[in-house]
């Protein structure tokens, strides 16, 4: 009896080092823009070049298998490490992120915390808000609320909508300061809009309580589109368990599979 085969799967196609080395700028930015599996070949040739800002990209095709290239969390926990250690700065954030969740490598929250600071203190706002949870939690470091605010006030003033949802956590909760609950409520809206679902989660109950119902149902609407699956189960069990019939319909209608 014959087994059926699988079909093969076709080489992905190669880049040269001088394709890259004569390319523009301008040619490198338009195929790093392009679909995944059109930009693998470019962002790995310019990662093996030597370009720190490719190396990034190219862990992240490996951290999550993009482009049909096969998933390699230690492979690009590696090239992670190696952008860090010639200074780029999402580099060494992304190494913080492999070191905290045990991607390719061992968990080690002290040398993640270390990384997150370096990219922090170079500006990064990712990272001011990573180390902004650290700090929060006491992982890696001595837990201290009051950095830990500094930090994600930082990566707010950027823009930062997980780090503005936070700096609205301080001030509704009163941690390391009295509580502001209309400031909370600002900032809430501002992260919401920005597209943070736990913003989002957080704006459509302050609306709750306001009686706002309608409103609150939309924003509980979006936090499940973008929210991970843990999330979700959790907003379907608080909304299902309401008095409002409008946000046991929502509760409902939350999707249940898809992103971590």
């Amino acid at each position: 009896m014959f087994r059926r085969r699988s079909p093969a799967r076709l080489p992905r196609p190669s880049v040269s080092a001088a394709t890259i080395r004569q390319a523009s700028a301008e040619r490198l930015a338009t195929a790093f823009s392009a679909p995944p599996e059109d930009a693998a070949p470019w962002v790995e040739a310019a990662a093996k070049y030597g370009m720190p800002r490719a190396m990034v990209f190219w862990g992240h095709f490996l951290l999550d298998g993009l482009g049909r290239v096969p998933q390699d969390r230690a492979a690009a926990c590696a090239w992670f490490r190696i952008a860090a250690s010639v200074g780029e700065v999402e580099g060494m954030n992304m190494l913080g992120r492999c070191l905290e969740n045990g991607w390719g490598v061992a968990i080690d929250e002290a040398e993640a915390t270390r990384w997150f600071a370096r990219a922090a203190k170079a500006g990064l706002d990712w990272a001011q808000y990573n180390l902004g949870n650290m700090l929060l939690q006491g992982r890696g470091i001595e837990e201290d609320r009051a950095v830990a605010l500094h930090w994600y006030r930082a990566a707010a003033a950027q823009g930062h909508a997980k780090s503005i949802n936070m700096v609205a956590r301080f001030l509704e909760e009163g941690w390391d300061g009295p509580a502001d609950p209309e400031g909370a409520a600002r900032l809430y809206a501002l992260s919401a809009e920005r597209g943070d679902f736990r913003g989002q989660f957080n704006l459509g109950t302050l609306l709750t309580a306001q009686g706002r119902i309608d409103e609150a149902a939309h924003w509980f609407r979006a936090a499940a589109q973008g929210a991970h699956e843990a999330f979700r189960h959790s907003m379907a069990e608080r909304l299902a368990a309401r008095p409002e019939p409008e946000l046991r319909a929502v509760a409902a209608k939350i999707p249940r599979g898809g992103s971590a």
